[in-house]
């Protein structure tokens, strides 16, 4: 049974660093940290959601985790309205100052010659992988709403002048619908993968307009690799 009580806390270590940098580890350095406010972005998630999106973390660690990061004024802890009337994790105004963070974060990992595709990918990293992706040379002059499903989420996206929206809500009236799993999703932008093939699969579905599908398969190309010799 999962547990929210927020009890035997690890103790905090501290770098004591005036660097801004430096505090900024101190506040969400530690392991998972990242992830957990990764999956805020786009929306408060309950506890078990978070479990769900983050495969590999424990009902301790995640524990402990919120707390620190509710304890550095990063993450609240707010109760759904009637019916739900669920308690979840959001984060606050400042923390979702930190999505630039991310973006450059992605970006620059995203070079590196380790950096494998293939592992989990959540819906979160999906969607902010979109945002920082976007090449606004390629999506000039396209104004569009592309609607992702996947699996019980469903986001809508818009684009417009060379940037893109994306939120929490309905997918109906949108010119494209993109319907599978985030990862299949990201094979048919990342991987290169045909959308044909993954549809012949079963991994994914397209609904709508396909002359645009190809187009906003081709509007995120990845940075070049980084290479390993010194300058």
């Amino acid at each position: 049974m999962e547990s929210e009580k927020i009890t035997n806390l690890e103790p905090r270590r501290w770098y004591e660093d005036a660097c801004a940098a430096a505090h900024a580890l101190d506040l969400v350095g530690e392991r998972w940290a990242l992830l957990v406010m990764r999956e805020l972005i786009f929306g408060p998630r309950r506890f078990g959601e978070l479990r769900a999106s983050l495969p590999g973390i424990s009902a301790n660690v995640l524990t402990q985790r919120l707390a620190g990061l509710e304890a550095a004024g990063v993450v609240a802890r707010r109760r759904l309205p009637p019916p739900a009337s669920a308690q979840v994790y959001a984060l606050t105004d400042w923390g979702m100052e930190s999505e630039p963070i991310f973006q450059a974060l992605g970006r620059w990992a995203a070079r590196s010659p380790h950096h494998d595709p293939s592992l989990p990918f959540s819906a979160a990293s999906l969607l902010l992988s979109l945002r920082t992706m976007l090449d606004a040379g390629r999506a000039g002059g396209l104004s569009a709403r592309i609607g992702l499903r996947l699996g019980q989420e469903r986001y809508l996206a818009r684009l417009d002048g060379g940037r893109i929206a994306i939120a929490a809500g309905p997918v109906e009236g949108a010119e494209l619908v993109l319907d599978g799993a985030p990862a299949a999703i990201a094979a048919a932008i990342y991987g290169g993968q045909p959308l044909a093939a993954l549809e012949a699969a079963g991994t994914l579905r397209v609904e709508g307009d396909r002359a645009l599908a190809a187009r906003f398969l081709t509007l995120f190309p990845l940075p070049e690799k980084a290479g390993t010799q010194q300058g």
